[in-house]
């Protein structure tokens, strides 16, 4: 099995509904993302993804989130901002966004809202 990763940033604010803490409140994060595409076969030059593919696709789903009010940014108008929630969301639209050969796909996405504190979601 191979593995190509890629991480890129955005900055973003929320607040979590229903918990109580200082999460509650309104806050930001300058959010890192990991995203990992996984798959047995190389195509005929050696590539799993070509990374610039794999940037694009990345890039159409994060610059739509970068300084956004992620509360009233659908599913997250509804859904709760929580990092879970937000990798499982990057997750899925990559997926959507990304052509990849058959027997290619994203394997997961890791969502740091701090340097310390990450999220995964890999189905």
């Amino acid at each position: 099995m191979f593995e190509v990763t890629i991480e890129e940033t955005f900055c973003a604010g929320h607040a979590l509904r229903n918990y109580h803490g200082k999460c509650e409140n309104v806050h930001g994060h300058n959010y890192r993302c990991q995203v990992t595409i996984e798959g047995a076969e190389l195509d005929a030059i050696g590539l799993l993804v070509d990374f610039v593919e794999l940037k694009k696709a990345t890039h159409a789903v994060l610059d739509r989130m970068d300084h956004q009010w992620l509360n009233e940014f659908p599913p997250f108008d509804v859904l709760n901002p929580s990092a879970e929630n937000m990798a499982r969301y990057i997750y899925e639209r990559i997926s959507a966004e990304l052509q990849t050969k058959e027997g290619v796909r994203v394997g997961s996405v890791k969502l740091w809202e701090t340097d310390t504190a990450s999220a995964v979601y890999r189905p």
